[in-house]
């Protein structure tokens, strides 16, 4: 059963109209992306899903029916601006969010050491959050929105501020709580993690849904019939079968002509004497695909206005 069901949402401020059709589908077990530009209409949208938005048209369902105050708790929520009392010493500031998400002193006093050590911030504990660098108060907001163990877990920009090592942490961390059969939406610019985390994606712009799928689905869509290789000899200017040879760095990208086949080329390649490193089929980067189709729903949009 899906965790989060969001059907034709629709959001509008005035005259602006913040998301105009957007639905999707989270289960248990999975690190979902919502992916889009700047103003794409992703954070009305999640405060449509955490019930501080009133939806103008569609429906939301956690955990199988509308929101309710029950539910709140079982939702941690890590959003983009940092949340913390700057003033505050870092334990007393965790220990007052996670009362607030329904947790017993004896279930924090258990907890929170824990979270702390886990996140090397034991011996910053009693500092106040504003004394704090920038990627520690990110680990303590994660604390915050993780704390209470919460069924659904929706983090912006998880890895703002964070070093290689706790960007790592962090990651480690997401994969584990999928793996215990948490629900995770993760919003990011960063498509790399993405790619390395994803297991299903929403991109929407203006509004509106633009591309939704697995990663793999989304990559077998954009995928092209041109190959990478790699060769330590020198190309020949043509190649039976190939249209374009372009070089690329260290690689040489291929296009083949009509119907030929990556084994055909390959083939081809190995009969000419070509000594090969690598050979791959050119799949496009998220990036790349983010940029291709947010592109084309702006010409779209354009067209239609």
């Amino acid at each position: 059963m899906e965790t989060i069901i969001v059907k034709n949402i629709a959001k509008s401020f005035g005259k602006t109209e913040a998301v105009k059709d957007v639905s999707f589908k989270v289960s248990p077990g999975i690190i979902f992306g919502l992916l889009g530009p700047n103003g794409s209409g992703k954070t009305t949208s999640i405060r449509i899903l955490l019930d501080i938005y009133q939806p103008d048209r569609g429906t939301v369902e956690i955990l199988g029916g509308p929101m309710d105050e029950g539910k709140l708790n079982k939702i941690g929520y890590l959003p983009e601006e940092r949340g913390l009392y700057q003033d505050v010493e870092v334990n007393r500031c965790l220990t007052y969010l996670a009362t607030l998400k329904g947790m017993s002193k004896e279930q924090i006093a258990q907890r929170l050491p824990v979270w702390l050590e886990r996140f090397d911030l034991t011996a910053h504990q009693k500092k106040k959050n504003k004394e704090l660098s920038k990627g520690m108060q990110q680990k303590a907001q994660l604390i915050a929105a993780l704390i209470h163990e919460p069924e659904i877990i929706i983090i912006d920009e998880p890895f703002s501020a964070l070093d290689p090592v706790n960007t790592q942490l962090v990651k480690d961390l997401l994969i584990e709580l999928r793996n215990q059969g948490k629900t995770i939406v993760m919003c990011t610019h960063q498509m790399n993690q993405v790619e390395m985390l994803c297991d299903r994606l929403v991109l929407i712009d203006h509004g509106q849904v633009l591309l939704e799928g697995s990663l793999e689905e989304v990559r077998e869509r954009f995928a092209s019939n041109q190959i990478l290789i790699q060769s330590d000899n020198p190309l020949p200017q043509e190649i039976a079968g190939v249209e374009s040879i372009v070089k690329e760095g260290l690689h040489y990208r291929l296009t083949p002509s009509g119907n030929l086949t990556a084994h055909d080329l390959l083939r081809e390649l190995v009969r000419q004497g070509i000594n090969l490193n690598t050979f791959q089929v050119a799949v496009p980067s998220l990036d790349e695909i983010f940029i291709q189709v947010v592109k084309e729903g702006r010409n779209d949009h354009e067209q239609n206005d």
